[in-house]
């Protein structure tokens, strides 16, 4: 794992149920979204499209912005 900031939840959790899942598309998902919406509890979901999966990945961080604790192809995600 690089030193980007992650909650144990994405480490010990999405990392191993989600194994094809790659940390870069993660920090692309944050530094060239889709879309970017805030969630009530103040976290924050980016989509990007990812042709490996051929599918939108949905990548949820802390309210920072930047501490990655959820990611999972989005089948409902509509650009």
């Amino acid at each position: 794992m690089n030193n980007h900031p992650t909650t144990l939840y994405f480490q010990n959790d999405v990392l191993i149920k989600r194994v094809y899942l790659k940390l870069e598309w993660c920090i692309e998902a944050l530094n060239n979204p889709v879309r970017r919406e805030i969630q009530p509890d103040g976290r924050i979901r980016y989509w990007v499209y990812v042709p490996e999966l051929g599918k939108y990945l949905r990548v949820v961080t802390l309210s920072d912005g930047v501490t990655l604790h959820n990611a999972f192809p989005d089948r409902r995600f509509n650009p």
